[in-house]
């Protein structure tokens, strides 16, 4: 950069020299100069705060579509069975549920509003032994999309996303080293119980702020994740209304 930046330097000078040597008009060469430099402010704020900011802009838009693509990838694949398993074995099942009944109706200030409600919203899940298996068979058929994601360098733009799929791969790490998840005492069963819930409340948030994205950006994937709500009595996708 200091050789190209010399280089630059330079040939302007060998330029001004050359325009000396045919003109012999140095007045000329100042009111030119002058000129110039006057002008330079300006062209520093066209370029740097107008048009770099566009240009930013239009990049991070790019980059926005491309996480919320991954984080549809997510849900899809596992994110919304992980949800619907973890509110089915909820404490405050009748609650989420309740919560999030209208919102086929919600509009984006709604959304926007519930996404601030959401957070004050209790996550305490219990299970049983029993439970444990169906659950350490999906995350571990998932484990390799999961893996996936973490290696992917545009959810380093999401912090609460790459927050979620830790808490999922650890939850997934602590049942595939519990084998067949059998004969484990209570405390045990607790302290799993204690990484799902973790998981859960972290998964919420994201998922809603993913659905406000797609209400904005792309009515017709909304409205088919609104049908698979996982926080509803039975998940049913036929249009009755």
């Amino acid at each position: 950069m200091i050789l190209f930046a010399l280089s630059l330097c330079c040939t302007s000078f060998l330029l001004f020299l050359l325009h000396y040597e045919v003109f012999h008009d140095v007045h000329h060469i100042l009111i030119y100069t002058i000129h110039d430099l006057a002008f330079l402010p300006i062209e520093v704020l066209l370029v740097t705060l107008i048009l770099h900011q566009m240009l930013e802009h239009r990049a991070m838009k790019n980059k926005l579509n491309k996480l919320n693509m991954v984080i549809g990838v997510f849900f899809s694949e596992i994110g919304t069975p992980l949800l619907r398993f973890f509110s089915e074995h909820d404490k405050n099942h009748t609650e989420k549920i309740t919560f999030f009944s209208s919102m086929k109706t919600w509009d984006i200030p709604q959304y926007q509003k519930k996404q601030k409600e959401v957070l004050t919203l209790p996550c305490s899940v219990t299970i049983t032994l029993h439970d444990l298996i169906p659950l350490r068979n999906l995350l571990v058929m998932k484990e390799d999309l999961l893996v996936r994601m973490l290696e992917n360098p545009v959810l380093l733009e999401h912090e609460s996303f790459t927050d979620v799929l830790q808490a999922v791969f650890h939850l997934t790490e602590e049942l595939k080293h519990r084998g067949e998840c059998t004969n484990l005492p209570d405390s045990d069963i607790g302290h799993v119980s204690g990484d799902i819930s973790r998981a859960y409340s972290m998964m919420i948030p994201v998922w809603l702020s993913y659905l406000t994205y797609l209400k904005i950006h792309y009515p017709y994937l909304h409205s088919l994740a609104v049908r698979t709500n996982p926080f509803t009595e039975t998940e049913d996708v036929i249009i009755r209304e």
